[in-house]
């Protein structure tokens, strides 16, 4: 009986760390996260779902950090066999649509002039601008690269 009330814990546990959730006016941010920042660099990314449960759309105009001199929308994308990273001013989120942004292609949020650098464990403010929905802070989780890439993957209600 122990082990399985330990495993229902753990499980539990485990859940809770993965099923956090924000809202602004109609677009739902899910399971804010980043990875840690490499060694003797100030550069980091964080990556969230966002889903508009309205029928307009709605644009991610900006993000901002008390942890970072500044962060940006950025897109990855594949031309050839190179990979090309470029800032955008803005995300469309359209009525109904879901946005998973993770690692390696697609969108993500780049944050410059970390302070201090992003350690697994830490947890940071991001405050959220949408064009419509007006501006959310969320708690953004540390993971490991992997850990944050299956729980975006995976998440979804």
């Amino acid at each position: 009986m122990k082990k399985i009330t330990l495993l229902l814990v753990a499980f539990c546990a485990s859940f809770t760390v993965f099923a956090h959730e924000y809202k602004a006016g109609e677009i739902r941010v899910v399971h804010p996260y980043s990875v840690p920042t490499l060694p003797g660099k100030d550069i980091g990314s964080a990556y969230i779902g966002l889903e508009n449960k309205g029928p307009q759309n709605d644009q991610l105009i900006g993000a901002s950090s008390d942890r970072a001199e500044r962060v940006e929308i950025h897109t990855m994308s594949m031309e050839g066999d190179v990979m090309k990273m470029r800032q955008v001013s803005e995300l469309e989120v359209k009525g109904g649509d879901i946005i998973k942004m993770k690692p390696g292609m697609g969108y993500h949020l780049m944050i410059y002039g970390v302070k201090p650098p992003l350690k697994v464990g830490d947890k940071f403010p991001l405050k959220l601008q949408f064009k419509k929905s007006g501006s959310v802070e969320v708690s953004v989780m540390v993971q490991e690269r992997d850990v944050g890439v299956k729980a975006a993957e995976g998440h979804s209600h």
